[in-house]
């Protein structure tokens, strides 16, 4: 959930367009797609994750609209075992042990098989993380962030200012022996992490970093190094549809005694914080950039991928995928790589970024207009162009220098005005990669496999599939 942040930069700044390689990966035809809600009402912003320790087993947690079904809280989850294809759902964080949920969830297992979830409260002004060791039957809250003593380490003057006005968007992920929480503290960026020892043996959660330079600077992510170190990235933008930039900052060692360094420009993105859009009219969009570190090994281990959106022309709403990366820990970055593929100035929106641990391959997904022209048929709902989307996706072999043809994933088309959700599709979207199987996540109200109880309606159920390299 995106709240307007005050005091935002006025950024102006020009990126030009990376041509499209073309990688040696291919995919399958548009995937089976499941609705894995199947439930009354609208449900958007969602989280996925395969355990690596049995890929049979994914886990979805996404919001639920309270307000339009009667509840005062709580989260949608689907808990599978057989590789996605069925699912057991129910509401968690609704007055349960997990308290008041609101929303904003984000998932993330280890190489133990402890998945760790974050989110936002209805009320209170914490972080709450939570752990399932059972696959996301269960979860208990193993860790509530709140605000850190006035003495807490920073890197600039004044990082601190608005500290915990409020909380929102929070960021987990678990690796390499340590689980990690970044969120936006009303001001600045603030990261904590907690040692992980094995199978349910989780440490303490360290007081925590203010990163420097990060004042209103949002919506961003958080990975984890081959040796330990942590990554975060954030968007610094106006509070509406002006530009954007997106920077990263280092942590050398992770739990080590070292802090966040300064503030790294990696490119602008003409991208606005409430970016306004054809296929987002309500919700608005922001650059939503996404980081994907390689620890396999193999020959690309230690290469950092970001992935974002890019506004060609500013308020023009012919958005693109990208995506950059770095050998040197983030210090410099490559050209962007256009991802997708399409010849249209449609939307591209809303992208997700995940590495296969067992490849070092590359996933990578996102809503899209291209087929909305307006003109009828397929991809095009109502005879206005870019009001549309389908989700699409696209893989890399070679360490994202280049990725292969896109994908169409979604099976029908949707409209998020119709499902009247407030939000549309919401702030993200969701993907896991593991075993050389990509499973996304997304809102869809095109009822393309006839399981929507609001089917009519047209409003927004939560659908997956899975995605095979072939």
């Amino acid at each position: 959930m995106r709240r307007l942040s005050e005091g935002l930069l006025m950024i102006a700044a020009a990126l030009a367009m990376v041509p499209v390689a073309t990688a040696t990966a291919t995919v399958r035809a548009t995937p089976t797609n499941v609705d894995v809600s199947q439930r009354h009402l609208n449900e958007s912003e969602e989280a996925i994750a395969v355990n690596p320790t049995n890929p049979k087993n994914i886990v979805v947690v996404t919001n639920v609209g309270h307000k339009e079904a009667g509840l005062t809280a709580g989260m949608f989850e689907g808990v599978s075992f057989d590789g996605g294809r069925t699912w057991s759902t129910k509401l968690i964080g609704n007055n349960d042990n997990l308290g008041d949920a609101c929303c904003d969830p984000s998932l993330s297992f280890d190489q133990y098989g402890n998945l760790f979830m974050t989110y936002l409260f209805q009320v209170e002004n914490t972080v709450p993380i939570a752990l399932s060791t059972d696959g996301g039957l269960n979860f208990n809250v193993v860790g509530d962030i709140v605000a850190p003593p006035s003495g807490t380490p920073t890197k600039s003057g004044g990082d601190n200012r608005g500290l915990f006005r409020f909380v929102d968007q929070p960021t987990i992920t678990a690796a390499h022996g340590e689980v990690w929480v970044i969120f936006n503290a009303g001001g600045p960026m603030f990261a904590t992490g907690a040692p992980v020892s094995g199978f349910g043996q989780v440490g303490s959660f360290f007081v925590g970093e203010v990163v420097p330079g990060t004042n209103n600077c949002t919506y961003g992510d958080i990975a984890i190094g081959p040796a330990g170190q942590i990554m975060q990235v954030c968007t610094l933008t106006e509070s509406g549809q002006g530009g954007g930039k997106l920077f990263v900052n280092i942590d050398p060692d992770g739990l080590g005694p070292a802090n966040f360094g300064d503030r790294i420009f990696v490119t602008d993105t003409h991208v606005g914080g409430f970016d306004f859009i054809g296929p987002q009219p309500d919700r608005s969009v922001d650059a939503e950039p996404g980081l994907a570190w390689d620890r396999t090994g193999g020959l690309h281990n230690g290469r950092v991928y970001l992935i974002y959106t890019l506004e060609q022309k500013n308020e023009s709403d012919n958005t693109d995928i990208f995506v950059r990366y770095s050998d040197d820990g983030g210090v410099t970055w490559s050209s962007g790589v256009r991802v997708n593929d399409d010849s249209t100035v449609n939307s591209q929106f809303l992208p997700k970024i995940s590495l296969d641990p067992t490849t070092g391959n590359l996933a990578a997904v996102w809503y899209d207009s291209r087929r909305d022209l307006g003109t009828g048929g397929s991809g095009d709902s109502d005879g206005i162009a870019n009001d549309d989307a389908q989700f699409w996706g696209a893989f890399s072999t070679n360490g994202g220098v280049s990725f292969g043809a896109n994908v169409q994933i979604s099976a029908g088309t949707s409209n998020a005005a119709d499902s009247r959700n407030g939000i549309d599709y919401g702030d993200y979207t969701g993907l896991s990669f593991y075993g050389g199987v990509a499973h996304p996540s997304w809102s869809d109200n095109s009822n393309s496999t006839g399981n929507n109880p609001d089917g009519a309606l047209h409003q927004l159920d939560i659908y997956t599939a899975a995605l095979p390299v072939s």
